[in-house]
């Protein structure tokens, strides 16, 4: 059997605080969703940034998580689709523009995007 955790989610769009117990081999949105708490979410695959939250205290194991760069996910950034805890946890919610500007906003922010259609080379 399992071992259950704590999980105490601020779900800063709404302004909501919820606790929901999880097992180790569930995933946080789905167990939290069977338990009637309402998150964001989008692709249910770990591949945006819908169901970001930052982990304020504790542990997640997100093996799955192709949405998060190495990087934000060692800042302590998860996603709660393919997130799986490995403790008791505290967590918020983040704006997926803030994540998603986190992420990619260095490439984009250097002018290296040109705009209009490419030209046809003979």
């Amino acid at each position: 059997m399992s071992n259950y955790h704590r999980i105490q989610i601020h779900n800063r769009q709404t302004g909501t605080f919820h606790t929901v117990r999880v097992q180790e081999d569930e995933y946080i949105l789905h167990s939290g969703e069977d338990q009637g708490v309402s998150l964001p979410f989008s692709c249910r695959n770990g591949a945006c940034t819908t169901c970001a939250v930052r982990v304020l205290a504790g542990e997640v194991h997100q093996p799955e998580a192709m949405g998060l760069s190495p990087e934000l996910k060692q800042q302590g950034y998860a996603l709660l689709c393919v997130s799986y805890p490995r403790s008791d946890l505290e967590v918020e919610t983040q704006d997926e523009d803030e994540v998603y500007e986190l992420q990619f906003g260095r490439y984009f922010a250097q002018g290296r995007v040109r705009f209009g259609l490419p030209l046809e080379e003979d």
